[in-house]
């Protein structure tokens, strides 16, 4: 019952202290407040499955490497680490300045020193089966079994893999790679989603779930910005507004430092259609744009083996070229996104991917003449004797669908648009029961592979993403040719020649590389963009 009380009272102090950070008084404290429109679904790094809980997760916790701003993989716990010859064992030298965040469960409350045996627990807790973590595939594929993480000594960790994979060491930034203290794990149990503690920038305070969490500078954090402590912030504070519209007015009156994306219900009040600032909120915030691992597509089932595509006219790959070419994606973007995006005109990877090649990747340029061309050389000149095709989407997507729609019916296609649940329409993807349909996909890691492996027929649905069907030898023979390519520029010129397979044959028709929009206030400083979209408050400035 105390600790309720002194929790209650230290939010009740931290509201206080953002709504009057402008008091002299209140200016040496500084709170940094957003709103996120969903609640965070875990603060357990086990269950770090979506942007929300990343986000927040990647405040408390911290993992053997990290991320800079260009997807480069630097140190974090780990301060240098080697690879076996053959490629397989990785062995990590730790920090040994790093403790864990006070927590009573501690010895006399004090954080204890975080060592490598903390690595071998938290990486089983992904492989457990009771554990049920939405991150097992980070390892279920790559290790045999929990004999494969060792600590060798209290600062050296080791990993052993099944197989190579050249892009493990930017997999083991994810979140879900964290480390996190066994006996407070075990005693909360499930409880931990709400219970974290780590060795993280920021320690948990408060979370009154759909309502407001806090999180509080940890004072003993191991790392610094020259000679100056990290981090700058004294707190976080995260609202859960699910209005965006509400959010953003939050934003206006600035009761919010920071907000993310620009929604479509007041995308034109902030942006024109050249994807400028409006006059309106010039110099009032800062707008920043940059590329986020995101391509929007639409993807058409293409095994013959299934009902759905032995009489579908889409069987043809000419007609799915010609669907290609059909469409104006730099109109798309400008009058459906006030430009926020770039054309996905260079392959299913997307812009801002490391080893991203816009001349030697060839994707599909607007060209309505040679898409009609194409139908009519498939048999269906301006569209005539093709059978109408239906393509499905979810309501968040239903005017992006309908533009496309337009464009297929200039050159003569018939096609109808469904609309489903998002939920609906993931699971009949993830079934091959839908033949054409809107789908993106978002990076897990900043890795080439991450994309192609939607391709690769080892992945054929249900035991993997490959939502098309799409099954070519010589893309698999280069695919796994891929995992023993440790030289990253031979890698992607691996990962080229499969991109351009899968542009040629048009299993996918890419519409859009996203863009990640924030918008801060003019007083904060630090933020940096990342094309993963991860949310880094350790360096953030709130004068």
């Amino acid at each position: 019952m105390r600790r309720t009380i002194i929790n209650i009272f230290w939010i009740s102090c931290v509201i206080i202290l953002s709504a009057c950070s402008k008091k002299s008084n209140q200016e040496d404290k500084k709170v940094f407040n957003i709103n996120l429109d969903q609640n965070v679904t875990s603060l357990d790094p086990a269950f770090a499955r979506n942007q929300n809980a990343i986000w927040m997760i990647n405040q408390i916790f911290n993992g053997l490497v990290q991320v800079d701003s260009a997807l480069n993989t630097i140190p974090c716990l780990a301060t240098t680490w080697q690879v076996s010859p053959n490629n397989l064992t990785y062995t990590f030298n730790l920090r040994t300045d790093v403790y864990f965040q006070d927590d009573p469960l501690f010895k006399n409350g004090k954080g204890r020193k975080m060592v490598a045996s903390d690595f071998v627990y938290s990486f089983n807790r992904l492989i457990d089966p009771k554990v049920a973590s939405s991150g097992g595939w980070i390892f279920s594929d790559k290790v045999k079994d929990r004999h494969s993480f060792k600590a060798l000594n209290d600062s050296t960790f080791q990993i052993t893999l099944l197989k190579p994979f050249p892009a493990f060491m930017k997999l083991l930034a994810a979140q879900y790679c964290s480390v996190v203290p066994k006996e407070v794990v075990e005693h909360y149990g499930k409880d931990f989603r709400n219970h974290p503690v780590g060795t993280g920038p920021f320690k948990f305070k408060y979370w009154k779930e759909d309502e407001i969490l806090v999180l509080l500078k940890n004072e003993h954090y191991w790392e610094k910005e020259g000679a100056a402590q990290l981090p700058y912030l004294d707190a976080v504070k995260v609202t859960f507004i699910s209005d965006k519209q509400s959010a953003f007015m939050n934003f206006i009156k600035k009761d919010l430092d920071f907000f993310n994306s620009v929604d479509g219900s007041y995308r034109d009040d902030i942006l024109t259609k050249s994807g400028k600032m409006t006059t309106k909120y010039k110099d009032k915030f800062q707008l920043i744009k940059s590329p986020y691992l995101c391509t929007e597509y639409v993807g058409i089932l293409v095994d013959p083996s299934k009902n759905l595509v032995k009489n579908s006219p889409l069987r043809f790959k000419k007609v799915r070229q010609a669907i290609n070419y059909a469409i104006d994606r730099q109109k798309l973007i400008k009058y459906l996104r006030n430009s926020v995006g770039t054309p996905a005109t260079n392959g299913f990877i997307p812009k801002g991917m490391p080893g991203f090649d816009s001349i030697k990747v060839k994707g599909y340029n607007y060209n309505p003449v040679l898409s009609a061309n194409l139908l009519t050389e498939a048999g269906y000149p301006n569209g005539k004797g093709m059978p109408a095709v239906t393509l499905s989407t979810s309501t968040t997507y239903k005017d992006l669908i309908e533009f496309i729609q337009g464009e297929l019916s200039a050159i003569g296609m018939n096609v109808k648009v469904d609309v489903s649940p998002s939920a609906s329409l993931r699971d009949m993807m993830s079934k091959n029961e839908v033949n054409f349909f809107r789908g993106s996909w978002i990076a897990d890691y900043p890795d080439g592979e991450n994309y192609l492996s939607v391709f690769y027929s080892k992945n054929r649905v249900p035991y993997g993403p490959n939502y098309t069907g799409y099954f070519n030898d010589e893309f698999d023979r280069l695919f796994e040719q891929s995992y023993y390519e440790s030289n990253d520029q031979k890698r992607f010129e691996l990962y080229h020649k499969m991109d351009n397979m899968v542009m040629e044959h048009s299993s996918v028709v890419p519409i859009l590389y996203d863009q990640g929009v924030i918008m801060l206030q003019n007083n904060i400083s630090g933020y940096p963009s990342n094309a993963l979209s991860l949310m880094i408050l350790k360096k953030v400035k709130k004068k």
